[in-house]
């Protein structure tokens, strides 16, 4: 699944395909049904990335694995608890509030962003009247992406601009002010645009609407009834919680040279696109409880699992804040991968909640995560 948050993407197209550092790969049991997952999961680790972990859960097994390490000073391998920065991920939390608020009437996806934001988009050719909810959630909105912006790049994913400018506070309205500085990509509902900016304005709406932070409607709404321990919303905070590894990057356009410890930084730079942080075992839980009828009526979970077709994505579709992807085998999985400075995440389960798996890198250059999905999905 290539529809990263720009804070991923973006460094995707800068950072570096190679990792010289050794790696050491975690004991495991013997537990035969996973053999393809592990051999894709240590295939990440020969091909550069500093560290690997991952849990899957069918049915009431658990199965659980490490490679590589967490920490390329000391050799400190990484940990099935880890909690790491999820990026993307955090879309499909803001898209089941948006989603619960509107089962309880208090919003329509249909509705405006005029509606709830007035006068927001109201600049550079763009028309809040004619942009809805749906559009945000599901990118068909034609706001140009913040983290796409030349001075961005610059300020966020290179070297000097990285270690410069990682603490800064900017606040939604003046990365929205970034956005808007760019002409619309297309006219509303007209075509596809994985957009950060999307979720910034979804998550500035479940604000409105509710008179509280989105964050914390998130951790009212899901963290807290699910019991997902290792889950947050962090805002500000620069340091990940314990237990936790370090987070790598190459901060460059080569596809070679040096690797940086781009762990500690301010998340609030993603917002509503990709700030949370989690663990596997709480994505396992949210994405089964999720697709379980858990935390949506049966309409809402129907509306945010009606696709678009999701640009040049092979075999997938994109919801609301929900990927559908159909692999090889002809299995269907949903659920979203994400990125940010140092970490690549996916997570993904089956129609009927049963089968799942969650799995971080902590470098945001190389690896593969749809192998491993294919692995534990197809065998």
């Amino acid at each position: 699944m290539r529809a990263r948050s720009a804070l991923a993407g973006t460094a995707a197209t800068l950072l570096s395909l190679a990792l010289a550092a050794p790696a050491m790969a975690a004991p495991t049991g013997g537990d035969h049904r996973h053999d393809a997952t592990r051999a894709a999961v240590r295939a990440q680790v020969a091909a550069g990335v500093p560290g690997v972990t991952v849990t899957a859960q069918d049915g009431r097994h658990t199965w659980k694995d490490t490679a590589g390490v967490g920490d390329l000073r000391t050799g400190a391998p990484r940990s099935t608890a880890d909690r790491y920065r999820v990026g993307s991920i955090t879309k499909t939390f803001v898209a089941t509030v948006l989603l619960q608020l509107e089962a309880e009437g208090r919003l329509s996806l249909d509705d405006s962003v005029e509606k709830w934001l007035p006068g927001v988009l109201d600049t550079n050719g763009y028309d809040g009247s004619k942009i809805t909810v749906r559009m945000l959630l599901n990118h068909t909105s034609g706001v140009f992406n913040y983290t796409t912006d030349d001075a961005v790049i610059r300020t966020y994913f290179t070297k000097d601009g990285f270690y410069a400018h990682r603490f800064d506070r900017m606040t939604p309205g003046r990365l929205l002010a970034i956005a808007l500085a760019h002409r619309p990509d297309f006219a509303p509902g007209t075509s596809w645009n994985y957009s950060n900016t999307n979720y910034l304005l979804a998550a500035q709406i479940v604000e409105k609407v509710t008179g509280r932070p989105y964050g914390e409607e998130i951790r009212r709404r899901v963290i807290a009834p699910l019991h997902l321990t290792g889950t947050s919303v962090p805002g500000t905070r620069p340091a990940l919680p314990q237990p936790s590894s370090r987070a790598y990057g190459k901060l460059a356009r080569e596809t070679t040279g040096p690797t940086y410890d781009v762990t500690e930084l301010n998340p609030a730079l993603a917002y509503g696109s990709g700030e949370m942080v989690s663990d596997s075992a709480d994505l396992n839980r949210f994405y089964r409880a999720l697709l379980g009828g858990a935390l949506l009526p049966p309409q809402q979970l129907k509306e945010m699992k009606t696709t678009v077709k999701a640009g040049d994505i092979p075999d997938a579709g994109y919801g609301l804040g929900l990927i559908d992807r159909k692999l090889s085998c002809g299995v269907h999985v949903w659920g979203h991968d994400g990125g940010i400075h140092g970490s690549s995440s996916v997570a993904v389960t089956t129609a009927d909640g049963r089968h799942s798996l969650a799995l971080n890198l902590n470098g945001d250059w190389t690896g593969d995560t749809d192998a491993v999905v294919e692995a534990e999905f197809c065998g």
